[in-house]
């Protein structure tokens, strides 16, 4: 017979019971940075973008999910049902189903772990030695004349690369060192490509390009005869090797590192065709600008002298005492011209002076002039003149012979 407790005995929901759950595996540091290798099994990426997949091996098996922001750097490995794989993450609860998951971070293919554990060792020996330092980056060209380009000649970067040069800088000659990228023997024809061109061609900028691919498949650009290749070479080097998430050595060592080979060209070609005519317009609207307001100084200046040759020049100073001239011999005719008044006021004066005494004018206003005809002398008096005696008598108009009858 089963016995009533004489207490409650502490009860959870599911809820709390899962949430204590998560946070005891979710405590344990050893599972919060973890590597599990195992097969891809249930693979599926729906339209979020994020990786949902279960590890197996032969015992057991992991479910797993991969954000969408860590799924991005899987772009390049083809991930599929039966892939042997080794997953980075840690542990984590879904509460919904009470399932714990490994939340993935870093997926690479099995064995590739020997090749990360290398191509850190090499990093971190290179990084020592200052091949990687910042200092000694150099700036790439703005105006490259000559761009070489080492990178596989059948390879898909290559053409892809060309497009975007031709596209942008059509000017530039381009200088093609072909070479292996991918297989033991790539290093070494690497190397010899990037000295070719720096000895022989001498271009202003390198590209050091191929498209992507597995770890395996880019490990000639870890190498370290490559590396110090890209650190020594004469002219600039911009790496462009793989996909965006893809990182070798030489993207370290380089003066600039592109996401991918087109990104490359890009970067090569900082100014472009279209760029030049701009700027050729700009510099002929400004040039034309600079030489239509110089003429018009240079023109103003001119008309200055004109005038100034004008002021000195014989004819101006002709013209100069003709006008004097002229005006000379306008105050003379004026002046003439006010004496001739003058003058003929005073003889019209004198005109009427002597017209007022004429004797003439006298007989006009009724007087005669009495004289003897045998003389000629002017009869003052009687006395002068007897009963008897002939006189000549002058009027205004004509004369009268007249005898003095009487004289009292």
């Amino acid at each position: 017979m089963n016995q009533i407790p004489l207490f409650d005995t502490p009860r959870l929901t599911v809820t709390e019971f899962t949430r204590r759950v998560r946070r005891l595996l979710e405590g344990d540091k050893a599972l919060q940075d973890v590597w599990v290798q195992g097969e891809i099994s249930n693979f599926s990426r729906p339209a979020s973008g994020h990786l949902y997949f279960t590890l197996k091996d032969a015992g057991a098996s992991l479910r797993c999910v991969m954000w969408k922001g860590d799924a991005l750097r899987a772009r390049g490995m083809p991930l599929h049902d039966g892939l042997s794989v080794e997953a980075h993450g840690k542990i984590g609860l879904y509460e919904p189903s009470g399932q714990y998951q490994l939340i993935v971070d870093i997926l690479r293919p099995a064995g590739e772990g020997a090749l990360y554990a290398e191509f850190m060792r090499l990093k971190a020996v290179l990084e020592a030695e200052g091949l990687f330092d910042p200092a000694r980056k150099r700036p790439i060209p703005q105006f490259p004349r000559k761009i070489g380009i080492v990178t596989s000649p059948t390879g898909a970067a290559l053409r892809d690369m060309l497009n975007v040069l031709s596209r942008r800088m059509p000017l530039a000659d381009v200088l093609l060192a072909p070479s292996l990228v991918q297989g033991e023997e790539a290093p070494s024809a690497l190397v010899a490509a990037l000295q070719k061109l720096n000895t022989i061609y001498q271009p202003d900028v390198i590209l050091l390009a191929r498209g992507g691919g597995s770890i395996e498949d880019l490990w000639a650009f870890n190498d370290e005869r490559v590396v110090r290749a890209v650190a020594g070479s004469v002219a600039p080097v911009i790496t462009g090797v793989g996909h965006e998430t893809d990182f070798t050595l030489v993207d370290f060592a380089s003066d600039l590192r592109a996401p991918t080979p087109t990104a490359a060209a890009e970067l090569a070609t900082p100014i472009t065709i279209d760029d030049l005519v701009f700027s050729l317009r700009a510099s002929l609207e400004r040039l034309d600008e600079i030489i239509g307001r110089k003429i018009y100084e240079r023109r103003q200046g001119l008309n200055a002298v004109n005038t100034g040759l004008k002021f000195y020049s014989p004819e101006r100073r002709l013209m100069t005492e003709q006008q004097r001239l002229d005006d000379a011999t306008r105050r003379m005719s004026r002046g003439l011209g006010g004496r001739l008044a003058l003058e003929s006021a005073r003889l019209d004066g004198w005109r009427d002076r002597l017209e007022s005494l004429n004797p003439l004018a006298v007989l006009a206003r009724g007087y005669a002039v009495v004289s003897r005809p045998q003389d000629g002398k002017v009869v003052l008096t009687a006395q002068q003149a007897p009963a008897g005696s002939n006189l000549n008598v002058r009027l205004a108009e004509g004369s009268l012979d007249v005898e003095v009858i009487d004289n009292s």
